[in-house]
């Protein structure tokens, strides 16, 4: 009877070590499996756990979040972009090949391949039984979201305008400066719901939205349908290519590079038979993504 809580012991002192190490090495997982993703796609679409995390504590009022809870708000991102919509304004026809549409509409150069997802509304059954929605509103929140790089409605940074001007300025920010405004490269808006017509995008047209190298009118793109999604009423998704992710994989290609200088943990791989070369390799695609979504 006494050796069952030993072996138990052990069992969970060995697997607090092994998560330790996985958690130590984190960052070596992603810059390996991101820049191997980087090379083999045409586009990725990024979900970053800790936002989802944060949409699920703070908007859905979720008090013990599980891989549930996680997988839920993910697969409500991922149907609002890939559910049916209309082929084009007026159309009752839907898409027939939404992947390659959102290639064409979000990729115009193959060094730029980073989407992100933002959502609105979302928020617990409990609170949606009692909100309306306008699309002044949705879409005006949305904007925000975009140009102050937020992950959700709550907590957006209302102060972040977009600059005066579209043309590069001498000294271009560095990765050390905080980037406080988020430079897009395209973006793809789908509404959804009730007097989707009716809908004003005049504030996603804004040249000062985009780089300099590519017109508005072929940065900015909506897709349609009057088909409510979710239970809302209205709702909007924005697919943007965009500076969103530069200071996160700046931060963990920072990370795992210092690690890598000491030579820390590196033999848990060469002994599977990935070599220092291969860190130097992704290293150096990471770090060049980094600077060129950086200078836009």
């Amino acid at each position: 009877m006494e050796i069952w809580p030993a072996f138990m012991l052990l069992s969970k002192t060995r697997f607090r070590k092994q998560l330790g190490i996985w958690i130590i090495v984190q960052n070596y997982n992603s810059i390996l499996t991101l820049s191997h993703l980087y090379r083999s796609s045409d586009a990725l679409l990024v979900h970053e756990n800790d936002a989802v995390h944060k949409i699920c504590a703070k908007l859905m009022n979720i008090k013990q979040i599980s891989f549930s809870d996680i997988n839920q708000v993910l697969a409500h991102q991922l149907g609002s972009v890939f559910q049916p919509t209309y082929s084009a304004e007026g159309s009752f026809h839907y898409r027939r090949n939404p992947l390659g549409d959102l290639m064409e509409n979000l990729v115009p150069h193959p060094e730029f391949k980073m989407l992100g997802v933002r959502n609105i509304p979302q928020m617990s059954e409990n609170s949606l039984a009692y909100s309306t929605f306008t699309w002044a509103g949705l879409l005006k929140h949305l904007r925000q979201m975009l140009i102050s790089n937020a992950k959700m409605e709550e907590g957006i940074d209302w102060q972040v305008r977009p600059p005066v001007s579209r043309l590069p300025t001498l000294g271009k920010m560095s990765l050390n400066k905080e980037l406080h405004f988020n430079t897009s490269i395209a973006n793809l808006l789908i509404l959804r719901g009730k007097d989707v017509h009716s809908a004003d995008l005049g504030g996603f047209k804004d040249p000062a939205l985009y780089t300099s190298w590519l017109e508005p009118v072929n940065a900015f793109n909506v897709w349609k349908t009057q088909r409510s999604f979710n239970k809302y009423e209205k709702s909007a998704a924005l697919v943007t290519n965009s500076q969103f992710l530069v200071k996160p994989l700046d931060k963990i290609v920072g990370k795992a590079w210092n690690m890598f200088a000491s030579k820390a943990y590196v033999h848990q791989y060469t002994k599977f038979g990935i070599e220092e070369e291969d860190f130097l390799d992704s290293f150096t695609l990471l770090e060049q993504v980094v600077a060129s979504y950086c200078n836009l």
